[in-house]
């Protein structure tokens, strides 16, 4: 599956996105999984509030399912202007 990473999430892992091979079933397991990879995954994804998901381009949240998913994509918060 695709990961997308935005903003600073992007500059704290440092790629915008990568291809990954996960056994995890939820977004939660997959940021488990992510964390544990590097001190610069763990460092974006120490707190999950700051954040926000989306799965196959629609927003969701941590607990949704990623089985079959072909994206997961994160994000800060949007703000209006």
């Amino acid at each position: 599956m695709d990961v997308l990473y935005f903003a600073w999430v992007r500059e704290r892992i440092g790629q915008p996105k990568e291809r990954i091979e996960t056994t995890a079933t939820t977004v939660a397991e997959l940021v488990q999984e992510l964390r544990a990879r590097e001190d610069r995954y763990a460092a974006a994804f120490a707190d999950l509030s700051a954040l926000r998901v989306a799965v196959d381009q629609d927003l969701t949240d941590f607990d949704a399912s990623i089985t079959g998913a072909r994206e997961v994509a994160f994000f800060p918060p949007m703000t209006g202007g």
